[in-house]
């Protein structure tokens, strides 16, 4: 009986000490997603100039997010869905795929499901998604 305690107490100590650590960074970061606030129209825009990425800095959802590094190290991308009639809709990426020259990145637009229960309210879906590279981006 012992012995069982023993190899039990030693198996609880060796998996208590394990740890999984990451060395690699993430490719992309969404900085926010909001079902309100975007543009009446549907676009993608894609910040890569210094001026441009600033500007950012002045929407308080986004200030606390941004670092005067990813200025220079970092490209930002609007992804806008335009005016809805009702709420449930969001856009955001699906996938993100690196390449030799450029960076791919896939959008998702998601709708409310034909039976769902939405409020009658005109929104405007939109995110903001930061990509650690200054590669230049593709969007699907």
């Amino acid at each position: 009986m012992k012995k069982i305690i023993s190899v039990l107490a030693v198996f609880v100590l060796i998996s208590c000490g394990a740890k999984k650590t990451s060395s690699s960074t993430a490719l992309y970061e969404v900085l926010t997603e909001q079902s309100n606030g975007g543009g009446n129209i549907k676009f993608f825009e894609i910040l890569t100039e210094p001026n441009e990425i600033k500007m950012l800095q002045n929407d308080p959802l986004l200030a606390d997010k941004m670092k005067e590094a990813d200025i220079s190290n970092s490209n930002y991308i609007i992804l806008n869905m335009g005016e809805k009639n009702t709420s449930g809709y969001s856009i955001g990426v699906e996938k993100v795929e690196e390449t030799d020259k450029n960076i791919i990145i896939t959008v998702k637009e998601n709708n409310p499901a034909p039976d769902a229960m939405v409020m009658q309210v005109v929104s405007y879906p939109y995110t903001v998604v930061k990509v650690h590279s200054k590669k230049e981006i593709i969007i699907k």
